[in-house]
């Protein structure tokens, strides 16, 4: 009889070691998004400081791919102003997956000790 409850317990501990594996390797790959989109709102936020000071008339370039388009500041205001607001809606996102994420390995931690203890218990 225990036997069986040992193989299970061996089956259930390799499962929580290859979820955990993979949850870690998911939060890292979150906390470098994370960065990734910490640079852009940065950046965004230099550049609209740049703009700020400028006279409301100028036009400036901008770069798209291989091209220069002159565009007014007000538009360039605005995509700044909206790669801001994207990128703080992607990090909100980013976190709650990473709380998700490391709250579902705690709990099967968890789940694995009230398996050892129950075993124990027998």
């Amino acid at each position: 009889m225990a036997a069986p409850v040992d193989l299970e317990l061996k089956k259930a501990f390799s499962e929580l070691q290859v979820k955990m594996i993979d949850t870690q390797q998911k939060v890292k790959l979150a906390d470098l998004q994370i960065d990734q989109l910490t640079r852009v709102q940065k950046h965004a936020k230099l550049t609209h400081t740049e703009i700020t000071s400028l006279p409301d008339n100028t036009r400036l370039y901008e770069g798209v791919g291989r091209m220069f388009i002159l565009q007014s500041k007000e538009e360039i205001n605005n995509q700044l102003m909206d790669k801001q607001k994207t990128a703080d809606e992607k990090i909100k996102e980013l976190e709650q997956k990473k709380v998700y994420l490391e709250r579902s390995v705690k709990e099967a931690e968890d789940n694995i000790r009230e398996m050892l203890l129950s075993r124990r218990a027998q």
